[in-house]
């Protein structure tokens, strides 16, 4: 099975953000070296612990560092912007690090309302505009004029190239699933973002609706997971709680930066919030590398996927780096 990355640029309490897109590149090289298949940076906006806002551009930094792994947006808000501008920065990142990049799209603001409409003034109706968005970059990337007729069909992305970026729908709900399989893209489900919630009936829709394409002829589906392995079960669940207590945060409205897991133990949490927590670590691939490894590959093979991609989060960097490091022990030796 391939492994992938996912990563988040998150910021820690108490130190600058800057580093959070320092450390971004750091672990970028580490996955090149240990052997992960992709490397994928989110967009997000107006959050003090989420501050990778602009992924083509360290993409960019990313592809310039690395040698091999792919290298992608996971994703693209598209609707903030012009689909025209997109395929042009993807091209360039194509002729940077050519066959390597991955295109990934979102329908989500990935912010407030607010954000979402300083991003773009006509956000209230842009995201219904994002299927014909995705095709005319499908067109656009690729090479491949759009249609006659089409107003912009004597306009062309460049610059063009041998190779062309990895177009990848990404989404939470059936909606991504359905235009995914309708365009014949891969898909990758955020399993992370939903506790697991509807990826059963995403990933059966994505199957049965999935139309081949000439790129793509068979359905190309993977989750997206969050998983924190260490040495010890007590080590990987101590440090755990960051995520653990900025997600409760986030669920009731509060962006904030990354706790050190040491300041948390003594926190005082309402019932509410120790229901919550009790929920997410049902559910949380967090231990040993026998014990994630081992639920990892059973839910693989529960949706037959033959790629996982991993998000992690932890206050101290170096404790993420071990974690990719053990989990490229198991998945990626060979």
């Amino acid at each position: 099975m391939q492994l992938s990355v996912l990563d988040q640029s998150i910021a820690n309490a108490g130190k600058p953000q800057s580093e959070a897109i320092s450390d971004s590149l750091t672990l970028a090289k580490i996955c090149d070296t240990l052997g992960f298949h992709r490397y994928w940076v989110s967009e997000h906006h107006n959050s003090d612990g989420i501050v990778g806002t602009a992924p083509e551009i360290l993409m960019s930094a990313i592809a310039a560092t690395t040698d091999r792994i792919r290298i992608g947006s996971a994703g693209v808000m598209l609707p903030h912007y012009a689909s025209l501008k997109v395929a042009e920065q993807f091209r360039v990142l194509e002729a940077i690090a050519p066959g390597r990049i991955d295109m990934g799209l979102g329908r989500a603001p990935g912010s407030d309302r607010t954000t979402a409409m300083a991003l773009n003034p006509n956000a209230g109706v842009a995201h219904e505009q994002f299927p014909q968005q995705v095709v005319e970059l499908m067109h656009w990337v690729s090479g491949k004029p759009l249609p006659e007729g089409h107003p912009f069909s004597s306009i062309g992305a460049h610059p063009q190239g041998p190779t062309s970026p990895e177009i990848w729908m990404l989404g939470s709900s059936d909606y991504g699933a359905r235009l995914g399989a309708q365009l014949g893209l891969p898909y990758a489900f955020a399993y992370f973002f939903t506790d697991g919630i509807g990826s059963e009936q995403a990933m059966a829709l994505y199957r049965h609706l999935y139309k081949p394409s000439e790129r793509h002829p068979k359905p190309s589906p993977t989750l997206c997971v969050w998983a924190l392995v260490a040495e010890s079960e007590e080590e990987a669940w101590f440090h755990y709680r960051s995520r653990e207590h900025w997600k409760v945060r986030m669920e009731q409205g509060i962006r904030e930066a990354l706790q050190p897991p040491e300041s948390l133990v003594d926190t005082n949490y309402s019932p509410a919030e120790k229901a919550r927590m009790v929920q997410l670590r049902q559910s949380a691939l967090v231990g040993t590398l026998e014990q994630v490894s081992a639920k990892m590959e059973v839910l693989a093979g529960n949706f037959e996927l033959e790629e996982l991609v991993v998000v992690t989060w932890t206050f101290d960097p170096t404790i993420r780096h071990r974690s990719c490091e053990l989990l490229a022990s198991h998945f990626l030796s060979g």
